[in-house]
């Protein structure tokens, strides 16, 4: 078996919380690459990239250049049955949230930093605006 069918046999669920992990990472990152500040200002900073609602919305942004197996990572962490949610969310958006995330933790465990990092730029670039 390789490595792909190793990972595709976790759980969406599982791959979600270590994408969220993961993407975390690189958002807090790319935050104090910006420089030094304020725990506060910080978090601040973090929350437009982190929320359900920007998760979602970068996902939209995303999904026209994502591969299909790709977007098969997202379909099933999107589908995926969650027995909980952030009390200021849509279940809509949630779930399209929870597809992302699985997204970022099939990548890890994929070992694509490159297509991790492709995808975090398009996501900037998407903020710089």
């Amino acid at each position: 078996m390789n490595k792909i069918d190793v990972i595709r046999q976790y759980s969406p669920l599982a791959l979600a919380y270590l994408g969220d992990g993961v993407y975390e990472l690189y958002v807090r990152r790319y935050v104090l690459g910006q420089g030094n500040c304020q725990n506060h200002k910080l978090h601040e900073k973090s929350k437009q990239f982190v929320s359900c609602e920007g998760q979602a919305r970068f996902l939209d942004l995303l999904w026209q250049e994502l591969t299909e197996e790709e977007q098969e990572v997202v379909r099933r962490g999107r589908n995926a049955k969650s027995h909980s949610k952030p009390k200021n969310a849509q279940h809509g958006t949630y779930h399209a949230a929870t597809g992302f995330e699985s997204l970022w933790g099939f990548l890890y465990l994929s070992e694509d930093t490159a297509r991790m990092d492709a995808l975090f730029n398009k996501i900037i670039e998407t903020c710089v605006e």
